[in-house]
This record gives structure tokens, sequence and C-alpha cells, in this order.
């Protein structure tokens, strides 16, 4: 017998069209993923100023790259959700 076991003994383990209805659109992939997208700009930015340091740029505070990650992390959201899109997509066979 080949095939996956169905957790249930009256349904199919893989039934065509199961999940027809729940592709998550990249919209709500990006606001899922915003916090940590704007998490990594911003712990990069801090970096990157760091290593400015040695070429005599100013430092930057851990609350203002904060505060740059807030609105430089929509476009990186975006770029995760769509992605997270690209290989979720990949995974179905589609």
């Amino acid at each position: 017998m080949s095939g996956t076991r169905s957790p249930s003994r009256k349904a199919p383990a893989t039934e065509a069209g199961a999940d027809d209805g729940a592709r998550w659109p990249v919209w709500k992939l990006s606001l899922l993923l915003y916090p940590f997208a704007a998490a990594a700009v911003a712990i990069n930015l801090f970096m990157l100023a760091l290593a400015g340091t040695y070429f005599g740029l100013p430092a930057l505070s851990p609350w203002w790259a904060l505060a740059l990650s807030v609105p430089l992390g929509i476009p990186a959201g975006w770029a995760a959700g769509r992605w997270v899109r690209r290989l979720m997509d990949e995974a179905d066979g589609k």
C-alpha cells in the first residue's frame, strides 16, 4: 500500500483542492513578518554604523537604529513576504 496514512479512517490523507482557499496573500505574510524584518534592519543599521566608525563616520545609537528601522522595515517586510510566498508556492508545486 503506497501513500500516506490519514489521521481519520473516513477521510483520505490527501484531498485534491483541500487548501485552495487557504492561500496566504503577500500582504498578510508581510504584516506577519514585519516585526522580524524591522528588527533585522535595526541590527544591521547599528552594526553598519559601528563598522563606519573605522572610516570616521559617527556612531549610531541603538535608539536611532530602532527609529530608522520602523520605515525601513516596510520594504524589508514586503520582500520577506514575497520570498516566503514564493517558497510556499514552490512547496505546493505551483
